[in-house]
């Protein structure tokens, strides 16, 4: 048997790295050339390497880790349930009690009436699920017609063919042949880099009136849901405008589709409530979900659906599921992983503690030269970086050069914050004290300081023509 222990020499594992692991989201002869870097453990907010470096994670893992690493309570859950049933699926007329229990717990935290929940490891596959369940409600209901989701550009909703394709992001469409027929994009609630002369309010209106034109376009008839984030995170923490939610729910309830929230990112705390749907004060009638279910423990996703479409899908025999939907492991460390968020309050904590404190800091990051927009809800936020505040300049250089160079800065200086374009984001673990605030903001300003000087050092400090 091989065994790799963390003190094996950082190269060596990098070499091995380099020779056989295939990384998401990567260029591997590039990374491989460069060397990844080891993380060999965590606590709390912190991240530990092969070097001994302690690092600050401003990302939470990916959105995830929301209660912080190294909670010993989920481990625990994680060894008993192995121990009393490591696997079983919910195919065959069966069940078992980790996702009773679940289920019943996301219905009671869920919004209105979302009682009901499929399973899925992840949110690329419940978001592919969702593609399935509208299909089959609109043609249970007689109108199999009705098969377009819409959805928006820059939105991310997954990497499978079906949740890449309902995402909005052209360098994922560029690659296998995206999207897959039936989906149909309408352009981003993004003010500060498209907003032009429009005043938020009237930009928004003019975002969500886009969908109302779609669904004209289309064809009411063709068009079986809108899906959304709340808050786009992976788009760069884009906050929508005051007037694009009311307006979004109002087209939604005229035309009679159904929205969805991917609630991916912005469930289980992350924006000050249960679910962003709460925070924007939508009426969902599915709600992706994962990440923050487990803090990322246990690969688990699913989907929220109300009553009205669970009743509807029930009529028939949905033929789709996954080997492992409601996996009894993941399923009790996921029940496990809410009982601390309620126990210990951490949606209190946010929203009287870690997001106010982090908001009054993060926002004062616009006194940086390099700093046009600072935007935050809850404990996601963004920074939109320009050589031009007034105009809301882009920069000469290809998009994202100037975000590679500041993330490449906060990597070295031990933080975590991660960039889209040439916009810089964080999302960290709900758990971070005012404390870990302060070393996050001192490292993100250390970071800007030296990106503003690595741009005139090499005279990249110039707005786009």
């Amino acid at each position: 048997m091989t065994v790799i222990t963390n003190h094996m020499p950082t190269a060596e594992l990098q070499a091995l790295d380099a020779a056989h692991h295939m990384h998401p989201f990567t260029a591997n002869a590039e990374l491989a050339a460069k060397g990844a870097r080891v993380i060999t453990g965590a606590k709390g907010v912190y991240l530990t390497d092969s070097e001994g470096e302690r690092i600050l994670d401003g990302m939470a893992g990916l959105w995830c880790v929301n209660i912080g690493y190294g909670r010993d309570e989920l481990a625990e859950v994680a060894v008993r349930q192995m121990r009393e049933l490591p696997y079983y699926n919910t195919f065959f007329q069966t069940t078992h009690v980790p996702a009773i229990a679940l289920s019943a717990k996301l219905a009671e935290l869920a919004p209105g009436d979302l009682n009901h929940v499929f399973y899925a490891s992840g949110g690329s596959e419940a978001n592919d699920t969702n593609i399935r369940l509208v299909r089959t409600y609109w043609a249970e209901k007689g109108k199999p017609s009705k098969k377009i989701i819409i959805s928006r550009k820059n939105a991310y909703h997954g990497s499978t063919v079906g949740s890449a394709s309902l995402g909005g992001m052209a360098g994922m469409h560029a690659q296998g042949g995206l999207p897959i027929p039936g989906i149909h994009h309408i352009d981003q609630p993004n003010w500060w880099a498209e907003g032009g002369d429009m005043t938020p309010e009237e930009f928004g209106l003019e975002r969500a009136r886009q969908l109302e034109q779609a669904i004209l376009d289309l064809g009411e008839d063709n068009v079986a849901a809108f899906i959304a984030e709340p808050v786009q995170g992976a788009g760069g923490v884009i906050v929508a405008p005051d007037s694009y939610w009311p307006e979004i729910q109002r087209i939604c309830d005229k035309y009679e589709i159904l929205l969805i929230a991917d609630e991916v990112i912005c469930g289980f705390g992350r924006t000050g409530n249960w679910f962003g749907s709460q925070t924007m004060n939508i009426r969902p009638d599915i709600m992706t979900i994962a990440k923050g279910l487990s803090s990322g423990y246990q690969p688990i996703g699913g989907s929220i659906v109300r009553d009205e479409v669970a009743e509807v899908i029930g009529r028939t025999e949905f033929n789709h599921g996954y080997t492992y939907s409601a996996h009894p492991v993941a399923a009790a460390v996921a029940l496990k992983n809410l009982e601390i968020i309620e126990e210990e309050d951490l949606i209190g904590h946010v929203q009287k503690v870690a997001a106010p404190y982090l908001k009054q800091k993060w926002e004062a990051l616009t006194d940086h030269p390099l700093v046009g927009e600072a935007r935050i809800v809850g404990m996601m936020a963004s920074i939109a970086l320009t050589p031009d505040k007034e105009a809301r300049a882009p920069f000469a250089t290809e998009p994202g050069t100037v975000g590679y160079i500041c993330r490449e800065r906060c990597f070295a200086n031990n933080l975590i914050m991660r960039h889209v374009g040439d916009r810089m984001i964080i999302a960290p673990p709900l758990v971070i004290s005012p404390e870990e605030v302060d070393v996050l903001i001192d490292r993100a300003r250390i970071a800007l300081d030296e990106t503003l000087d690595e741009l005139k050092r090499q005279d990249m400090l110039k707005a786009a023509s």
